[in-house]
């Protein structure tokens, strides 16, 4: 069963920095390109960033690129997301998926909430 454990998540000013991560496991990680999406209150997933299996290419939303970084550590089965300049549009529910795009069942893990605000 796939499974997938979020956290680093919390509350912090704008401007501010966070680093997420995700700990996968019941699948072979490093063979699939993965991503990070969010879901706001009130609004639909969203894209945030995603990473080819290896980790050489990323993509990122128009949102969040040049602010967000996507990583990973395939000896570890862990996806990590940096935050940075970070805005109160940000706040969200941030998950991990696997795949390159939003899960067509939507996200399965429990996510971690981010919060910016003053």
């Amino acid at each position: 069963e796939e499974r997938f454990v979020e956290s680093g998540g919390g509350l912090v000013q704008p401007g501010g920095s966070l680093r997420l991560s995700c700990a996968a496991s019941g699948f072979t990680f490093g063979s699939y390109p993965m991503s990070w999406v969010r879901q706001a209150p009130g609004k639909g997933v969203e894209w945030v960033a995603g990473i080819t299996s290896g980790g050489a290419t990323r993509f990122y939303a128009d949102p969040v690129r040049g602010r967000f970084t996507i990583s990973r550590d395939n000896a570890k089965k862990t996806l990590y997301l940096q935050l940075s300049t970070l805005k109160t549009e940000d706040t969200a529910m941030y998950y991990c998926a696997k795949g390159m795009g939003i899960p067509s069942n939507g996200p399965s893990g429990q996510g971690t909430q981010v919060t910016v605000s003053s």
